[in-house]
């Protein structure tokens, strides 16, 4: 079969003389229309630093396709800052972009006829995004990351935004000065790139090397080494030959390709947010996944590096230190990763892997070996109980305290959360519950950053629990629960919440339980009534209507007929 055989529709016969002469005007020539046209996503802005330094690797991309014999068509795709939008109104649009970014990717790919699709992100949402398209149309496609950005300096210590966040908890709490919140904002964030620890975009990145789907090393690249836009240009390259074999997603996103990824995000401490994205693309790709798939995993994977936003080390680090091929052969010699798995460039993850050390480096302690890992489980626990009968996800790597019983503090929005935290209101043995603000009630899921921070800053993150129907950011730590679905729009356990109810938190039991007698609860659900829908017209009022639960992926087009 011919190397177009998707584009040729569009340049191949006399009926498509038409078509031709659009193309010519982007420059096509007469050699050309027998290529490959490999479509280029784009998602540069200059709205967040993690997609600003992208137009280059663009180009970089653009000059790989052509060198290795394809013709690339470049077009764009949007992003919104989670760190920006974050504790506002507008962060209810993050999860919305991850459906917005899958549909665009499609619709151009589709209804240009490429022949594959070479896709560059930088923010959280850019990724699955990209991959859920990809896994719709399943046509050879590879992922660029964009980069994560190198650690800001303040007083000698490295910071990422993060540090920012838990900084005005430190101030509100009288910890820092002013002098040290405005020299923490300034030094934060030094240039282009994805949030510096092991947060969602670093998690993403990593997640679709193990899978893959990006180049070895690739994820953990700075956005501003000449190393990051040298493997751009190979990816492209990769990518046509790739289009040539006709190696689809379908034959790399296997079951064994999501254990990998699930190994590997316990392995380095990963974000919770790894969790719906994973359940959402293999519902796309038809690969049988679970919630309960992490927990079983979870529970044989050690977490074997030390970094953000618990730990002490950021993605940069663990690059040096050997990146992700480091830390798969590590998992690889001990039986906890597919060997056999392919990979977009026609190895197997085997073959990617054998000339790396079974051991990590000596003289760091980034990745640690096997036999002295930082903890001997995974951190992202699945909790199930009357308050999460489809489950929740706590990450629990860094937590001193297990296992909470308290009152509950219940807010009906973050907003309201983050001002009682703020002033105070908010003491040790409280378990904060934020409802109302799951994909349907948000919607869009909110993640929890500002509060989950302003409780770190304060002190209380030890002795506070935090459960919310919302999300967190890859940045958060500490006692806290997320995704809890049912959600309380859609009239889960959640909603039923009345303050001062003892819950119970316990990580070990993996338990999430409203501790009231099951006729209180059941008289309560009969008194319950849903709210009506905050947003009835425009994007957010689409997705409410259209989301399913988080367990399931939090997906627009699960079940449409």
């Amino acid at each position: 079969m011919a190397d177009n055989y998707r584009s040729r529709i569009v340049t191949q016969g006399t009926q498509r003389s038409p078509n031709r002469a659009m193309l010519r005007a982007v420059g096509f020539g007469d050699e050309d229309f027998s290529k490959p046209i490999i479509g280029i996503a784009n998602g540069f802005s200059t709205i967040t630093p993690c997609n600003m330094g992208i137009n280059d690797l663009a180009m970089r991309a653009e000059a790989g396709t052509r060198l290795a014999g394809g013709m690339p068509q470049l077009f764009g795709t949007i992003t919104i800052s989670d760190g920006i939008s974050m504790g506002t109104e507008g962060m209810k649009y993050s999860l919305v972009s991850r459906e917005v970014i899958a549909d665009s990717i499609e619709t151009v790919c589709n209804g240009q006829s490429l022949d594959g699709v070479l896709a560059i992100g930088g923010c959280d949402k850019n990724m699955p995004g990209a991959m859920i398209a990809m896994a719709r149309m399943n046509i050879p496609a590879i992922f660029v990351y964009g980069g994560t950005i190198k650690p800001g300096r303040y007083k000698d210590c490295d910071l990422t935004v993060v540090s920012s966040f838990e900084a005005v908890g430190q101030y509100s709490a009288g910890k820092i000065s002013e002098e040290d919140l405005i020299g923490i904002e300034r030094n934060a964030c030094p240039g282009a790139g994805s949030c510096g620890g092991m947060f969602t975009a670093n998690t993403m990145s990593s997640i679709f090397e193990a899978m893959g789907m990006s180049l070895p090393y690739t994820s953990t690249m700075a956005a501003e080494d000449e190393e990051k836009a040298d493997s751009t240009e190979e990816s492209a390259k990769v990518l046509v030959e790739a289009v040539r074999k006709q190696i689809l997603p379908s034959q790399i996103l296997t079951r064994k390709a999501f254990e990998n990824a699930i190994s590997v995000i316990m392995a380095v401490g990963g974000s919770t947010n790894a969790v719906l994205h994973l359940l959402a693309i293999s519902r796309t790709i038809g690969v049988e996944l679970s919630i309960d798939d992490f927990e079983t995993i979870r529970q044989r994977v050690p977490v074997i590096c030390d970094l953000k936003p618990s730990g002490r080390y950021v993605t940069v680090d663990l690059h040096k230190a050997g990146g992700i091929p480091q830390v798969m052969k590590i998992l690889l010699v001990n039986g906890l990763l597919h060997g056999d798995a392919l990979t977009i460039s026609g190895q197997t993850i085997a073959e990617i892997l054998a000339d790396i050390p079974d051991q990590p480096p000596s003289g760091q302690d980034v990745i640690r070996p096997f036999s002295n890992p930082v903890y001997k489980e995974g951190h992202l626990a699945i909790l199930k109980g009357n308050l999460a009968t489809e489950g929740a996800v706590a990450k629990i790597s860094g937590v001193k305290t297990p296992v909470i019983t308290g009152p509950a503090r219940v807010f009906e929005s973050e907003e309201t959360c983050l001002e009682a935290i703020l002033a105070g209101k908010i003491q040790a043995g409280d378990v904060v519950v934020v409802r109302y603000e799951g994909p349907v009630g948000g919607p869009g899921m909110r993640e929890m950053l500002a509060p989950t921070s302003a409780i770190i800053g304060a002190g209380l993150g030890d002795s506070v629990g935090l459960i919310t129907d919302g999300r967190f950011s890859g940045g958060t730590y500490g006692m806290v629960v997320g995704h809890v679905a049912p959600e309380a729009a859609v009239g889960g356990t959640i909603a039923l919440v009345e303050e001062g109810d003892q819950i119970t938190i316990d990580a070990r039991q993996r338990l999430l339980s409203l501790n009231i007698s099951e006729e209180e609860l059941t008289r309560r659900r009969n008194h319950w009534q849903p709210r009506p829908p905050r947003y009835k017209t425009g994007i957010l009022g689409k997705f409410a209507k259209l989301v399913s639960s988080s367990s399931l992926g939090a997906l627009t087009d699960l079940n449409l007929f």
